[in-house]
């Protein structure tokens, strides 16, 4: 299942973000950093994946 988050994550971050944490703070500040810039939203998002 990971690996699909992942996929997500690399495709759209907050959509990775939601699937795994729901809506709380990681994901309007996935949301934050996806607005900002694309590349640290897809880090944000690979990095709260990797650690649950």
């Amino acid at each position: 299942m990971d690996l699909i988050r992942i996929l997500f994550a690399v495709l759209l971050p907050p959509l990775g973000v939601f699937l795994q944490v729901g809506i709380g703070k990681h994901f309007w500040l996935n949301i934050l950093l996806t607005i900002l810039g694309y590349l640290p939203g897809i880090i944000h998002a690979v990095y709260i994946i990797a650690k649950k």
